[in-house]
């Protein structure tokens, strides 16, 4: 496992793969196993994402998600004009990493957190561990193209493995673009935020999958019309404020129902992969 591909790989890879999975317009996004070769620039990614934000080099990255690697489903965009990945998410089947640090950091033990979801019913849990989006692609329609990738690709993946739990935790600029999207996420155990991996104030969270796409595809219907609550915030006044809740109502539109995204989007990893249940016990 790599964190740090140069240029040349990544570009030898990412058209390797864009040559593999021929599809339409500039970007396309797959879901990938832990050890196919398209990995390794979902986890340089990951890399140059989070030590840009947080500091997390290389050996922090290995360190912390090194024990993870083998229950991780990697998703990733490439874009056809650069030749080069444009972001990338990952999960980790069976609550991975949330639920290993989360309990410690929240101040209650897993059992409360398993009680309190519901996660002791055999259902599928997968760990939301990442997603990024590199600066090039931050703004702009672009930037909302490769973000609302990632997420409908998390869904469409999520639908295909029968997914019934989502952990994730998300540091305060996370959580505040997925509350706006329209994810119905919970405090997990009813926590409060925490210092986290380089980031001041992270939340350890909630959501049934199944409660995602209707949320999403409500949370558009309410973004959509010019007044009126919607969840998250919008912190632009006047006329950008308006142009800001049209866009957000375009993704999450989009995101909820696929329209425009789901012929870009195409699951190698699951097709390789069998996921197992992970049923915690009491």
């Amino acid at each position: 496992m790599a964190y740090n591909l140069d240029h040349a790989e990544l570009t030898r890879r990412t058209a390797a793969a864009l040559a593999a999975h021929p599809a339409t317009g500039r970007f396309t996004a797959l879901a990938v196993a832990w050890d196919d070769p398209m990995a390794d620039v979902a986890r340089t990614v990951e890399r140059q994402v989070f030590e840009a934000a947080f500091g997390n080099d290389t050996a922090t990255m290995t360190a912390e998600y090194g024990d993870y690697e083998r229950q991780s489903l990697f998703f990733l965009v490439l874009d056809r004009d650069t030749g080069l990945p444009a972001g990338a998410g990952r999960v980790i089947e069976g609550g991975g990493k949330t639920l290993d640090d989360a309990p410690d950091l929240i101040g209650h033990d897993l059992s409360a957190v398993v009680e309190a979801h519901g996660l002791h019913d055999g259902g599928k849990i997968w760990d939301f561990a990442t997603v990024g989006v590199l600066p090039d692609y931050r703004g702009g329609k672009s930037g909302l193209a490769v973000s609302s990738l990632l997420y409908r690709t998390f869904l469409q993946a999520g639908k295909r493995a029968g997914v019934k739990h989502i952990v994730v935790m998300l540091d305060h600029r996370a959580h505040r673009n997925m509350t706006l999207l329209g994810a119905p996420l919970v405090a997990m155990a009813g926590s409060e935020p925490f210092e986290y991996l380089g980031s001041a104030s992270t939340r350890a969270l909630y959501v049934p999958f199944a409660e995602l796409e209707p949320a999403i595809a409500e949370q558009g219907r309410r973004l959509r019309r010019p007044v009126g609550a919607f969840e998250g915030e919008i912190r632009a006044r006047g006329l950008r404020r308006l142009l800001i809740r049209r866009a957000a109502a375009r993704v999450s539109e989009q995101v909820a129902t696929g329209q425009g995204l789901n012929e870009h989007i195409l699951l190698p990893g699951l097709e390789r992969r069998r996921y197992r249940s992970l049923k915690i016990r009491r």
